[in-house]
Order: C-alpha cells, then structure tokens, then sequence
C-alpha cells in the first residue's frame, strides 16, 4: 500500500479545505481497507485545538523555515508520495509563495490538486503556480477547462494533468421528506443557495425575480444558506446581508425568503440541500473553476440551475438548459416556475443529476486517487533531485 501525507487546512478548521481533505484521506483510506491511516501536514496560524494525534503534523502558516523542515521530515519518512491541496491564501507569504520552500526541498513525488486555476493567471500567482506545477509528478483539476488553461498558460503537457471530480456525500434520498419536515419545508417549494454571504453571488437576481415567482408559485421560499465571508465581516459587518434585508422588505417578500445565518456542518448542509427542490447558483462572474457547493447539490441528486460560469458549464455540459445567462432574467424565472410547478420535468432533472452525480461520490474519487498515488509511487520518481 502507498503512504500518503497530505498537505492542507484540516478539520476541525472551519474552511471548505478543511472539509475536502478530510473527506479524501477518508475515502482513499477506504479503498486501502488497512488499518494505518495516513499523516496530515496541517497548516495553522499559530492558533490549535490542542490535538494531540501523531498523525496530524501542523505546520506553521507564517514560518517560512518550517516548511523546508517539514519537507526534510518527509524525506526522512516512510511516505511514498505527497498530496498538496493547493489554494491560494492558505499558505504563508505572498499569494501563498511559502510552499515553494517546501516544494523545492521535498526529494519525494508531489502530487498537487489545483482547487483554483486561472484561465489567464497574473503575477504574483501566474510564477508560483508555473513552479508548483513544473515541480509535481502529477495534477489533479476538476474541471477539465483546467487541463487546457495549465498547457496554454506554463506549457505543462496535457498528459500529466488528470481530471477527477470534486467529492461529494451519497445521496439519501429516502430521508428527504424527513428532512424537510424537520426544517417545516413540507408545504413548501424550496429553492437554495448556500455559501459564505458576499456580493457577487447573484442572490440579487433571484430576489428580483421572486415577487414574479411568488404570483405563479405562492409557496416557493427562497433558502439563502450561510454565514457572512469572514472578509466581507472585517471590513463592512453585516451590511451586505442588511442591504439584502432591505430589498426582501421593499418588495414584500418577507414570508418567501429564510436567511440562515449561521456555519454548517457537514450533515447539516446535507440535510437542507437534499430537503430543497430547485439548488441555483447565479453568479455572475464566468470565471470560477471549481464550486463545492453545485458539485455538493448534483451528488446528491438534487435539481440545479445554475448561471455558465466555468465550473458548471463543465460539470453540466450535457444538460445545457440548466445553464441560464445571468442577464436573462425573463428565462431564469420561467426555468425555475417550470421546475418548481411540473413535476415531470422536475423528476426528469432529478434522475439526470443523480445519473450525474454517480461518479462523484467519496468511493469513486477515493478509488481514483488511490490509483493515482499508486502510480506515481511506483512508477514516479521515488527519490528525486531538488
């Protein structure tokens, strides 16, 4: 069996990386069926839980020498391969720049997995992605726009770079009505969209398109599910989620929208998802690679609408009507009457999303980058020159 160290924010860090990793290192060590689990270097701001599991080895965010000391454990261990779960803004220094040092003096196979990758990336990013890339035996992306963008932008070969799906929970579908009578949704027609609260996530849109949908479909509630962004609460409070407050009064839609203000956990952002009806995300940028949240809402076979930003027109590509312009407000109301009052069609989008959703669940990704590790521990290089 290959060892693994992963490198990354862990649980029980209240980030999406967090979340992610936890549940590969879960999922692969499935596959495995041994008992021995795998180390995580886990990132932290001086800041811990007082954990005192050998296996999470922290490292410390701001500290530059860490990182070439944390390689040199690595090099001197029985790990056979390195899983990077990169995102820019968790690793010290400029844009992250931190891991370099931990990269450069790392002698064991890298495996990285992009969870962002710009279409046209820019300095202070553009240099240090370049590096990690070129450095790493393999990339992992999850949409596979990202292979083209890597090869165009670093001229990183197609052939190293592989697709696999972000990871998602199974669905329990025979749950659903329990569900939503425990979040009184049984009467209602619940659309949803969750993340952390900041401008730029089209909630506007679908608030200016309610009162029209109230009129055809009385019982709609529009869920927006979340905390404020902790960035957006340091520099403006809570006045973003006042001013959406506001416009939900002005246009006397108080008893159609719930605004959930609080962090999920895991089983509970499972719950409300698979008690909506209709999950929208209708972000108006196009340029967002990966979104945990429409990957979450597709595993679970739940119907999606969703703006063609990037990530969904990968992840939805043969279901193009499930792709409506930000600006077409006219087609976002229609498509979301439709669903919400015939339930043929709704039923069609539920077993085309669960279709959809079968090779995303924790299992598969978990046997796909098993595999991976796999390969790259026996045939990649075993100890390389730095």
């Amino acid at each position: 069996m290959t060892r693994v160290a992963y490198i990354s924010t862990y649980v029980p860090k209240k980030c999406g990386l967090a979340t992610f990793t936890f549940h590969l290192r879960q999922a692969v060590h499935a596959v495995k069926e041994w008992k021995a689990k795998d180390p995580v270097i886990v990132l932290h701001d001086g800041e811990t839980d007082g954990s005192q599991d050998p296996l999470l080895w922290l490292l410390r965010r701001d500290c530059e020498n860490d990182y070439e000391k944390m390689a040199n454990r690595i090099n001197q261990s029985e790990i056979e391969v390195v899983s990077l779960q990169h995102e820019f803004g968790i690793f010290g220094g400029e844009a992250g720049r931190h891991i370099l040092r931990f990269i450069r003096n790392l002698k064991k196979p890298l495996v990285t997995t992009f969870h962002t990758v710009f279409e046209q990336p820019r300095e202070p990013y553009a240099s240090i992605q370049r590096e990690i890339a070129e450095r790493s035996e393999r990339i992992v992306v999850m949409n596979r726009k990202a292979i083209s963008y890597l090869n165009r932008s670093f001229g990183i070969p197609e052939e190293k770079t592989v697709f696999i799906p972000h990871g998602t929970p199974e669905p329990d579908s025979e749950r659903r009505q329990a569900f939503r009578e425990q979040l009184d949704w049984t009467d209602r027609k619940v659309l949803m969209t969750f993340g952390l609260l900041s401008r730029g996530k089209g909630i506007e849109l679908i608030l200016r398109i309610l009162p029209d949908i109230v009129k055809r479909v009385p019982q709609v509630l529009y869920a927006i599910v979340g905390q404020t962004h902790p960035e957006v609460k340091k520099w403006e409070g809570e006045k973003y989620r006042e001013e959406l407050k506001a416009m939900i009064a002005d246009s006397g839609i108080g008893d159609n929208v719930v605004m959930i203000d609080r962090y999920m956990e895991e089983n509970d952002l499972v719950r409300h998802i698979t008690a909506c009806d209709v999950y929208v995300t209708p972000y108006p940028g196009m340029e967002q690679i990966t979104s945990g949240t429409l990957a979450y809402a597709v595993g679970l076979g739940r119907p999606v609408v969703s703006t063609p930003y990037c990530y969904a027109q990968d992840l939805l590509a043969d279901e193009p009507e499930l792709l409506i312009p930000a600006d077409d407000e006219a087609l976002w109301r229609e498509r979301i009457v439709s669903l919400l009052t015939n339930d043929v069609m709704l039923q069609d989008v539920v077993r085309k999303m669960k279709r959809l959703g079968q090779t995303m669940h924790w299992p598969s990704v978990g046997n796909e980058y098993n595999l991976l590790f796999t390969e790259v521990g026996r045939h990649g290089k075993a100890i390389r020159s730095v």
